[in-house]
């Protein structure tokens, strides 16, 4: 009797879940204006609720069989929607980041250096610019929360002898007038797309323009693990300038791919929850050694603020020193107060794992 009424609860959950995955799913992709797409998703619930009630309340032998049919029609619509790279773009998503590796020279093509001033007043500016992997000396987290404590966007920022840095950052692409969804993100809504960007542009706008609160944690990293980590960005890059890629809320966003990335150099790194929850992000790093614990998370998090860093930053100042004046480099040992160095467990395959 108990495995009966278990068995119904879990059947009625997967077809209350099916039916609210159909008219989510016609309400963000069918074809037509969103009134259009509105109507479909309420005939969908209309006719899908009436055969719910013919089979389960009136018994009628070909309710079911409905059922199936229109959820089989639906998901083959479904899996016919391509992801595409031709749309009308948002400017600040409009071109495709590529890269060429040539040894260790890497050439990047359409990294953005926007000026901005507001959401909708900036200069556009795409270069190509090259960069010497030999020179690479750091890569920071930044983090830019958007939307309380557990919500937070997650960038990466390499930095080379000379002062210069580029952030990577996986982002939705937007079409011009559509704002962000994370209903949107499970539905085919957006396109996954790499910027690749200068520190002065993609932080300052989000501090400055969006009013984001901005935080850089400096990681541990040997340079064997940074150029390896710079090089999955440029091939994702190539990748998804020659195939096309959805977003996905869980599944593909800015955190879980750069997990994705780092699992080639550390197959060890843990699936967590802090993964999808990216405010907490840093504690994540904390266990698995991307920080070091010369000071606590609060500690790392007082000085890594960088948002009125930003905010008093002029635009004649060297932004990337700016913001991080008062935040210590990472290191890659520590001293022991009794026997000298000690090896820390950088945030890398290491031969103590």
């Amino acid at each position: 009797m108990l495995a009966r009424s278990v068995a119904g609860a879990v059947a009625g959950l997967l077809l209350f879940a099916s039916g609210a995955w159909g008219a989510l799913a016609l309400r963000y992709q069918l074809p037509g204006t969103p009134g259009v797409r509105l109507a479909g998703a309420v005939a969908w619930s209309a006719i899908y609720l009436a055969l719910l009630v013919a089979f389960l309340g009136w018994r009628v032998w070909w309710a079911p069989l409905c059922l199936v049919a229109l959820l089989g029609v639906l998901v083959a619509w479904w899996m016919t929607i391509p992801p595409r790279n031709d749309r009308l773009w948002s400017d600040d998503v409009a071109r495709l980041l590529s890269g060429e590796v040539h040894g260790d020279r890497v050439t990047l093509h359409n990294v953005r250096n926007f000026t901005w001033r507001a959401e909708d007043d900036y200069d556009s500016r795409w270069e190509t610019r090259e960069y010497d992997l030999t020179q690479l000396v750091s890569a920071d987290a930044v983090l830019s929360y958007w939307s309380g404590e557990a919500i937070a966007h997650a960038m990466l920022s390499f930095g080379f002898q000379d002062g210069r840095h580029i952030v990577f950052s996986m982002e939705i692409r937007r079409e011009k007038g559509e704002a962000f969804s994370e209903v949107g993100g499970f539905f085919k809504q957006f396109e996954l797309v790499l910027i690749a960007a200068d520190e002065r542009d993609i932080i300052r706008v989000r501090t400055n323009v969006r009013g984001e609160d901005d935080y850089l944690f400096p990681l541990r990293m040997p340079p064997e693990a940074m150029r390896s980590l710079f090089l999955s960005y440029v091939e994702a890059a190539n990748r998804l300038a020659d195939k096309p890629r959805f977003y996905n809320t869980i599944t593909s966003n800015c955190t879980t791919i750069v997990y994705r990335m780092a699992r080639r150099i550390d197959d060890g790194l843990p699936m967590d929850i802090r993964l999808l929850l990216t405010g907490y992000l840093p504690e994540y790093l904390m266990d698995n050694g991307a920080l070091d614990n010369r000071m606590t998370v609060d500690e790392w998090r007082r000085l890594g603020r960088v948002t009125d860093r930003a905010w008093a930053s002029g635009p004649d100042d060297d932004f990337s020193a700016v913001i991080r004046q008062g935040v210590p480099p990472a290191v890659l040992s520590a001293a022991s107060p009794s026997s000298g160095e000690v090896t820390v467990k950088p945030f890398a395959a290491s031969a103590d794992r």
